[in-house]
């Protein structure tokens, strides 16, 4: 299985995987957990699709919108972390971490979370239900206004398949 159909299906694409910008891997395989590093909202040509703060420069549709793109960046990891092929690896999402560069009198990160779960659970059904934090924060890398890091469990293969 490969995420293309259902991504086109929404009327999105999936994106170049993100190369990792500093010393760090952008996916960490251990113990049938797959780590996706903190990805950022760069587009296909790799500048981000906003900068600023939340509540300052950056508003809350256009934040959403950074939500959105920073998963469909993590989707892309995963995919490529497992060779295109989800089925026979891909368990479920298991944590979703969002941070949220805001200014001290933004309070609804919340709400830019949902835009990256309701994405998720639209492309991986239930498969895509998750824990979540959704943090404020001072700054982001690059000046980014939000920030997507993401666990996902696979399959043990020494066990049978639903």
């Amino acid at each position: 299985m490969s995420l293309q159909p259902k991504i086109q299906q929404l009327g999105l694409t999936l994106p170049p995987v993100p190369a990792a910008v500093a010393n760090y891997r952008v996916t960490n395989e251990s113990h049938f957990t797959l780590y996706i590093s903190g990805q950022l909202p760069k587009t296909d040509d790799g500048s981000l699709l906003a900068t600023g703060k939340v509540g300052g420069e950056v508003d809350l549709d256009t934040a959403k919108q950074c939500a959105r793109q920073c998963v469909l960046n993590a989707l892309s990891a995963i995919e490529s972390e497992l060779s295109g092929h989800l089925t026979g690896k891909f368990q479920q999402v298991v944590r979703v971490g969002v941070f949220v560069a805001s200014t001290p009198e933004f309070t609804d990160q919340h709400l830019v979370a949902d835009a990256a779960s309701s994405l998720l659970q639209e492309v991986l059904g239930p498969k895509g239900n998750h824990a979540r934090s959704a943090v404020g924060c001072v700054s982001l890398p690059l000046d980014a206004p939000v920030e997507i890091e993401m666990t996902v469990e696979l399959f043990d293969d020494r066990f049978e398949m639903d």
